[in-house]
């Protein structure tokens, strides 16, 4: 039996860090996520939260498949 499993990335804003870099520390584990065999990554939606930088999941949804081959990308 096969298991597959999945990532819920809600792209955190890091205390002293800039939503910039969070949004490069969701493409660098999704290309990590890929390389160890997740199946699916899913980017949450989430609006006027400061520490949150995934409000605008449709263009993340792009970028996120841009650097992946394999994982099916979406939004929740």
């Amino acid at each position: 039996m096969s298991v597959s499993f999945s990532v819920l990335d809600l792209a955190p804003v890091v205390s002293g860090s800039t939503s910039g870099q969070a949004l490069r520390n969701t493409l660098d584990l999704a290309r990590h996520a890929e390389r160890l065999g997740f199946h699916r990554y899913w980017l949450a939606e989430h609006h006027a939260m400061p520490g949150i930088a995934s409000s605008a999941t449709a263009v993340l949804i792009g970028q996120v498949a841009a650097v992946t081959s394999a994982m099916r990308v979406g939004s929740g």
